[in-house]
């Protein structure tokens, strides 16, 4: 007679659990989310109060999708509380940043077939443009001296947004609907990693990319999906596409060419070719006017201290130290020129071996013996994620950003390789940007302070506690498990390929 298995004990976590403590925790999100769109006319507890609040709701939320159980209803939770709460912001007014209104005013003057880098706003021959466009006009930040900012892909975006609606509400509800693109490509990442799927809700319910995307409609959006594409297609081995989305990235925000490194193979020339055609191509077609397709780069170069040095946070730190008080700003550029060589020569030694089938990875011989490591599910074609998410991480860190949607594109990475260290920087980054310090001069050099020291503690503790078994197996990222019995069954039928391998995966911070 067959023994019953003893029940398990109330408290154990089962998936409804973990559905229920994400549901309540999502109409939490969603009502700071109304909160900070309330703040906006009426001060209750400011917006460093709802930053702080949804930082740490985000965070318990990561910590439940990743180390929880879950079943087939977890998933629409994710993507239901992460729809409902950009709603709210789509539809309020943007309130950390004008730049949305650039966008549909390039959009618009593109339409009237003018190059969108021959003129300023203010200039008198788009003044036709400026009455049946006036609420867009009177908001647009440096209309008197500015040339626009943004590249030739972005450009396109632009035009293609405002042939729907001039508006900054239909700019910001595609810039979510390319979030939506971007989670499809990270579901499919994460699948291919054998991660479960619910933990793409560390992007999709980041309070930053509600606050920056939904609600103040950043191209950052687009960029993200360029990239998350692009890193999918260099998992599919699909060089030109990865060259294309890569190359499309770099049109759009520019700083996605630092991934460059990871993303190229050895051996393979049409990813570095098809990025180098589509990035000539984009630039070329607004060509027209010369040298001002750069548009405001340069001024706004000035105007950050990108050249003088004066906006690097790391450089400021240096030069008080003892000895160190004439420290040029060209020495920081010679360091963040070693940082990154060194981060190539990583990538060049990791990213570009050929990788091995998957199966030869469980398969020893022809005993039909097997053995899985840790190695066998994240190796070959997945082992360019590590330098790529280094090479951003670094660019931020050195370049010290001075606004928050300049770390959006850090999460997508965050997504599909989760620390503590990093969930310590963004949601720290995130709250400071809300406080009394997010002003630049001493008050941003004394928060920058905090943010780069209470990050470095994360990285200290987060190593020390590895070795601790508890934190180890419920706050670490381990790797997939896999069923050994039906591992056993599907190895023995010749029909069955590694893909049919039931996988379940327990990634956890």
């Amino acid at each position: 007679m067959t023994a019953t298995p003893a029940p398990k004990h109330w408290s154990h976590a089962r998936p409804w659990h973990t559905n229920i403590a994400l549901l309540l925790v999502g109409i939490a999100l969603f009502s700071f989310t109304r909160q900070t769109w309330f703040e906006f006319d009426n001060f209750w507890i400011g917006y460093s109060g709802c930053s702080s609040s949804m930082a740490v709701l985000f965070l318990a939320s990561c910590w439940l999708a990743m180390t929880r159980p879950v079943d087939r209803f977890t998933f629409p939770i994710i993507l239901a509380v992460g729809a409902g709460c950009r709603l709210v912001a789509i539809f309020g007014d943007p309130i950390f940043s004008s730049d949305i209104y650039r966008y549909v005013w390039d959009g618009v003057v593109q339409h009237a077939h003018i190059n969108p880098f021959r003129y300023v706003p203010g200039d008198v021959a788009l003044m036709p443009l400026r009455e049946p466009n006036s609420d867009v006009y009177a908001l647009i930040n440096r209309r008197e001296y500015a040339h626009t900012i943004y590249p030739p892909a972005a450009q396109a975006y632009f035009y293609l947004v405002t042939f729907f609606g001039a508006s900054a509400t239909c700019m910001k509800t595609f810039m979510v609907l390319c979030e939506g693109l971007t989670v499809w490509g990270l579901v499919k990442i994460l699948k291919h990693l054998g991660y479960r799927r619910e933990q793409v809700l560390l992007y999709w319910w980041s309070p930053l990319l509600i606050w920056e995307i939904g609600g103040n409609g950043h191209l950052d959006a687009v960029a993200c999906t360029l990239i998350v594409l692009a890193i999918l297609f260099r998992f599919r081995m699909r060089p030109m596409l990865t060259g294309l989305f890569l190359g499309l990235a770099v049109i759009t925000k520019m700083y996605p060419l630092v991934l460059f490194p990871a993303l190229y193979r050895r051996g393979d020339w049409k990813m570095p070719v098809t990025m180098t055609a589509v990035i000539v191509l984009g630039y070329a077609c607004y060509s027209s006017v010369g040298m001002l397709v750069f548009g405001f780069l340069g001024g706004y170069a000035k105007e950050e201290g990108i050249e003088t040095g004066a906006r690097y946070f790391l450089l400021e730190w240096g030069q008080g130290l003892p000895g160190l008080h004439n420290l040029p700003p060209l020495a920081f550029m010679i360091f963040a020129a070693a940082v990154f060589a060194l981060i190539s020569l990583w990538a060049w030694n990791t990213c570009c071996r050929q990788p091995e089938p998957s199966s030869q990875a469980i398969h020893s011989g022809g005993s039909g013996a097997f053995r899985i490591t840790s190695a066998d599910f994240v190796s070959g074609e997945a082992s360019f994620l590590g330098p790529a998410f280094a090479l951003a991480a670094a660019l931020m860190f050195l370049f010290s950003p001075h606004y928050a949607w300049y770390i959006a594109w850090l999460f997508p990475f965050f997504c599909l390789q989760p620390t503590v260290p990093m969930a310590t920087y963004l949601m720290g980054f995130f709250y400071g940007y809300t406080t009394w310090l997010a002003d630049p001069g001493p008050k941003m050099f004394l928060l920058n302070q905090r943010l780069y020291g209470v990050t470095l503690l994360a990285s200290f503790v987060h190593l020390g506690l590895k070795a601790w078994p508890t934190y180890r197996a419920n706050f670490l990222a381990t790797p997939v498990r896999a069923d050994h019995g039906a591992l056993k069954d599907a190895m023995q039928d010749p029909n069955n390929t590694i893909q049919d391998f039931p996988m379940h995966p327990e990634p956890s911070l």
